[in-house]
């Protein structure tokens, strides 16, 4: 199943919005890290280094190229820190280990709580929750991206609910 570039770039296109908040989340909120994951991964998909085969939808098929792609890049990050020092010449650090998500976007003080909880949960349960809530995408859908199974999928979805409404509301839980 051949798609043109124009049909990847109408693609492209049409989940823009939706591919930079996963991409946002797929980089701990920082928007420069989510900004360059975005441009490689559209870039592998318009010269080639990634092909829709169709076995799932665009979108499902995009947010997986997104996601390792964004692992590669804390993979390259990671290397760059054992062979750099942790300073520059200026003696200003190079990197800023924990990106401040109050300077991605404003939020209220209930979408900070719901930051800082989703920051405590596992990686791969942030991940589930992060597909299924925001970018609207079913349990299959999200299994699909991440790569697991549906069951795996499903458990990384009920415990990260179960964590989520302990850590917002410690009361309810009681």
């Amino acid at each position: 199943m051949g798609v043109t570039r124009a049909e990847l770039e109408a693609g492209i296109e049409e989940h823009h919005a939706a591919s930079l908040g996963w991409a946002l989340s797929c980089c701990g909120w920082d928007r420069g890290e989510a900004e360059d994951v975005l441009q490689s991964s559209y870039l592998k998909v318009l010269d080639g280094r990634a092909r829709f085969g169709g076995r799932s939808s665009f979108r499902t098929w995009l947010f997986g190229v997104i996601r390792r792609t964004a692992a590669e890049h804390r993979r390259r990050a990671a290397l760059r820190w054992l062979w750099l020092p942790l300073t520059g010449a200026d003696g200003a650090a190079l990197h800023d280990p924990a990106p401040d998500a109050a300077r991605v976007l404003e939020r209220s003080e209930e979408s900070t709580r719901l930051v800082d909880a989703l920051r405590v949960l596992p990686r791969r349960q942030r991940e589930v929750l992060h597909l299924v809530f925001y970018e609207e995408l079913t349990i299959r859908e999200t299994a699909a991206v991440l790569g697991v199974t549906v069951g795996s999928a499903r458990q990384h979805y009920e415990r990260g609910k179960r964590r989520l409404r302990e850590l917002l509301d410690p009361e309810a839980c009681r």
